[in-house]
């Protein structure tokens, strides 16, 4: 196989980069270009329609979950964007079909209310459904999110209420159910089964893994092979789908970039 000299940031201003992604069918969107020059994309209506990134530190995952999540709300979908951190994903507040939410607490309640708002949706006749916007949950920081969800449950709960977080309870139901009813994680982090209570790549059709350890990647990728060497570029990891790694270079997309198409498509330096 012949491999493809990749830019060292393929920047969503790149030409041609943008119509290349607005090109895009329904229901997918470019993660960026492989050693092989083939476009890497995630498509939502495959059998298994969530995404896992996990980076080590100054890997991109921010800029991952923010580029993916961009583009599905510009194709008409709504998003959930949860950030513990409260600064990872400002570019979300303010903007229509998004709700941002950074507390624990916040957290907690807009998980519980999307459990809600799976059941509604899976009880909605098939052209019903069609009509809804797809809905994105954007996730970062997984693992200390749920950590606190779970502590957060602990200290609230009585006697009655069941052991595990109601939050928790209603994103692994949207993981194993979410295809059928248009709901969709991008999830930062390494999950593990006594959380989510599944391997992860039971529950994520498209793993994202950059800057990872063997261990790390033995986990979450264990039918490619070994880990290869991890590469310093900025946005450069590996796209693991069927059971294929793929070298590749993930489109970099600004706070203002995001803000700008989504708030005025027509404009050309967006």
């Amino acid at each position: 196989m012949t491999k493809t000299t990749l830019p060292t940031m393929l920047s969503f201003s790149a030409p041609d980069l943008r119509e290349q992604i607005e090109a895009l069918p329904e229901g997918t969107a470019l993660i960026g270009i492989s050693t092989d020059g083939r476009a890497i994309a995630v498509d939502l209506n495959a059998e298994c329609p969530h995404v896992l990134v996990c980076t080590s530190s100054g890997g991109g995952s921010t800029t991952m979950l923010r580029s993916l999540t961009a583009q599905f709300l510009h194709q008409g979908a709504h998003a959930l964007v949860l950030d513990s951190k409260r600064i990872s994903h400002l570019w979300a507040r303010g903007l229509p079909t998004v709700t941002h939410r950074g507390n624990t607490a916040g957290i907690h309640d807009a998980l519980v209310g999307l459990g809600e708002e799976l059941a509604r949706r899976l009880d909605l006749a098939d052209t019903e459904l069609d009509a809804a916007p797809r809905l994105i949950v954007s996730m970062d920081s997984a693992n200390s999110t749920l950590h606190h969800l779970t502590r957060y449950w602990e200290k609230f709960r009585s006697n009655d209420d069941p052991h595990t977080s109601p939050a928790v309870a209603a994103l692994e139901a949207v993981l194993w159910a979410g295809r059928a009813a248009r709901v969709h994680v991008i999830l930062d982090g390494t999950p593990f089964t006594s959380v989510l209570g599944a391997a992860p790549h039971e529950l994520f059709g498209t793993v994202i893994l950059a800057r990872v350890s063997a261990t790390t990647w033995q986990r979450l990728a264990p039918l490619t092979g070994p880990a290869p060497k991890p590469n310093r570029l900025t946005g450069r990891g590996h796209v693991i789908q069927d059971g294929e790694a793929h070298e590749t270079q993930a489109i970099w997309m600004t706070d203002a970039d995001v803000v700008t198409w989504l708030t005025d498509p027509d404009d050309p330096t967006a």
